[in-house]
């Protein structure tokens, strides 16, 4: 399988996820015989999506996992404006911004996922930017109408990005 065929893959899966934690969670809101009906069924298809799917496709493909509780920002929310951002004297906001556009794909992307990935990749290059900084030039970046922005880009799990066709 080449990349492209696991990204493609890995964003369907993740979307199926996303719909089966939904589902979980309405069923966590059922009475006790509806959820003790219901809820092995979902726990089923949640770990055959992840281990029959994901897990093999990311084995080879490693940086395609999303965001673990490891991994993850421990916030998942940002008024933060790009106004009141200061970059590293070292940075200016077009290299900040090439970086940024490199790594978006014309897939939907959750924020959390890609202020992740986006961290990553400034350790690379020895940058010192925050997951708040780097959501906040997502949201100026989706403003300015350079990338599309969709949801509240505040709440970093209920948004996402893209680059525009």
């Amino acid at each position: 399988m080449n990349r492209g065929d696991a990204e493609r893959i890995c964003l369907q899966v993740f979307d199926a996820l996303d719909a089966m934690y939904e589902a979980e969670r309405a069923i966590a809101g059922l009475g006790k015989q509806e959820r003790i009906r219901f809820h092995d069924s979902v726990q089923e298809v949640i770990a055959d999506l992840e281990e029959k799917l994901l897990l093999p496709i990311c084995e080879q493909y490693p940086d395609l996992l999303p965001p673990t509780e490891e991994r993850e920002p421990s916030i998942l929310f940002s008024a933060l404006a790009w106004s009141e951002v200061k970059l590293p004297s070292s940075v200016t906001e077009e290299q900040l911004d090439e970086v940024i556009v490199s790594l978006l794909t014309p897939r939907r992307r959750k924020v959390v996922w890609f202020v992740t990935m986006a961290e990553e990749r400034y350790k690379e290059l020895g940058w010192a930017i925050s997951h708040e900084a780097t959501a906040a030039r997502l949201k100026a970046l989706s403003d300015m109408d350079r990338i599309e922005g969709i949801g509240d880009m505040r709440y970093w799990r209920n948004s996402e990005v893209r680059l525009k066709d």
